[in-house]
C-alpha cells in the first residue's frame, strides 16, 4: 500500500446514519474505510463493501488489534449516544459512551502511533444561544449531559494536541438531515427523534400525525427555527478535514451548518409539497430548553477547508430523505 490514499481510515460508528454515508464517500475517493461499530444502534448492512469490526471503541485490546492490523491514516469518530432527552434521565450512559470510551480510544491510538483524529461534536456544546448565527467562539455552556460529554472530549483534544501531538479536527453539527441522493442510505434511528424523518413517516403513513412543540415562539411564524445540513455535505467536510490533516493541519474546530434556518412550519410545508401528502399536524406544548432559533455560522469551514455545501436547499434535503422513506415504507409493508 504505497499510495497514501489507499491507506485505511477507521470509521468508528460507521454503521450508523452519518458514519455509513462517510464510508460510502471514502470508498468513492479511493480510501479503505474500516468500520468499528458495536451495532447497538448501527446496521451492518449499511457499511457496503467496507470491512466491519464489531466491538467497542473503549475496548483497548480490541482497538489495539484493529489499529495494528490496518495501520490507519486517521480515525473518524461518529460513535456516540446522542439523544438530549435520554441524556437527562440516563447521564451515566452518556458520560460512559461519549467520554470514557473516547478517552480509551485516544489512549489506544497514541500507544499504536496513530495521531490523526476527526471528531463529531455538536451545537449542544454551546447551550442557550447568546447571538445568531453562532460562531465557533460562542460561549460553550451546555445545558444537558449530551452536550457536556461532547464538550469534555473537545477539551481533552486540546490538551492531547499540546501534550502528545495528537492532531484533530472537530466538527460541531447543527441539524444533520437528508439521505444519500440515490435513496440507498438514510436515517434508521430507533426511536426516531429528528423532525424531517418523522414528518416523512407521517407522509408515508407509518405515523398518524406530526407534533409541533409550541407555536408561539419568538420567531416569524411562531415555530422553532433550526439549521439543517445535508448528511452528504457533512461528509464532504470530513473528507476535506482528512486531506487537511494529511497535509499537517493543526488541531482546530469548525461549525457545520448552512447558515440559514428553517422553521418547523417551513419543514412541514416543504414536505407537503415534495410528497404531495397532507401530513396532519398536532400542536403540543413547547419543550423545556428548546431555543427558538439555532443557526450556525460556518464561515471558518468554508474559508479554511474550502467547504462548499452542495445540497443546501431544504427542498433537496427533504426530497432525498423522501426517497429513502419510501424505500423504508415499502420494506416495512412487505415484511422485510
Amino acid at each position: 500500500m504505497n499510495d497514501k490514499k489507499s491507506r485505511p481510515v477507521i470509521v468508528a460508528g460507521g454503521a450508523g446514519y452519518i458514519g455509513s454515508h462517510m464510508v460510502r464517500m471514502l470508498l468513492e475517493h479511493g480510501y479503505e474505510p474500516v468500520v468499528v461499530d458495536n451495532l447497538a444502534t448501527g446496521h451492518a448492512d449499511a457499511v457496503g463493501g467496507a470491512a466491519l469490526k464489531v466491538g467497542d471503541i473503549g475496548d483497548r485490546a480490541f482497538m489495539a488489534a484493529v489499529l495494528r492490523e490496518h495501520q490507519p491514516l486517521c480515525v473518524m469518530h461518529f460513535a456516540a449516544a446522542s439523544l438530549v432527552g435520554e441524556s437527562m434521565t440516563q447521564p451515566a450512559k452518556y458520560w460512559q459512551n461519549n467520554l470514557v470510551q473516547t478517552l480509551a480510544l485516544l489512549d489506544t491510538m497514541l500507544a499504536e502511533g496513530v495521531t490523526q483524529f476527526i471528531f463529531s461534536s455538536t451545537a449542544a456544546v454551546f447551550g442557550d444561544p447568546l447571538e445568531m448565527p453562532m460562531t465557533e467562539a460562542h460561549r460553550r455552556q451546555p445545558i444537558n449531559p449530551y452536550g457536556k460529554s461532547k464538550l469534555a472530549v473537545e477539551n481533552a483534544l486540546e490538551d492531547y494536541a499540546r501534550a502528545y501531538g495528537l492532531r484533530s479536527i472537530t466538527f460541531r453539527y447543527f441539524n444533520a438531515a437528508g439521505a444519500h441522493p440515490d435513496g440507498s442510505l438514510g436515517e434508521r434511528h430507533e426511536p426516531e427523534t429528528h423532525l424531517i424523518p418523522l414528518v416523512l413517516q407521517v407522509a408515508s403513513g407509518r405515523r398518524p400525525v406530526i407534533a409541533r412543540f409550541g407555536s408561539q415562539h419568538a420567531t416569524p411564524d411562531g415555530s422553532c427555527i433550526r439549521d439543517y445540513v445535508h448528511v452528504q455535505d457533512l461528509c464532504s467536510a470530513h473528507l476535506l478535514a482528512l486531506q487537511a490533516l494529511e497535509k499537517g493541519a493543526a488541531t482546530t474546530v469548525y461549525n457545520l451548518g448552512n447558515g440559514a434556518g428553517h422553521s418547523v412550519n417551513e419543514v412541514i410545508g416543504t414536505a407537503r409539497r415534495v410528497t404531495r401528502h397532507a401530513i396532519p399536524l398536532r400542536d403540543d406544548p413547547p419543550r423545556e430548553g428548546d431555543p427558538p432559533v439555532l443557526v450556525a455560522d460556518a464561515a471558518r469551514a468554508r474559508a479554511e477547508l474550502g467547504w462548499r455545501p452542495q445540497y443546501a436547499e431544504l427542498e433537496t434535503i427533504i426530497a432525498h430523505a423522501w426517497q429513502w422513506e419510501q424505500r423504508q415504507h415499502a420494506a416495512t409493508s412487505s415484511g422485510k
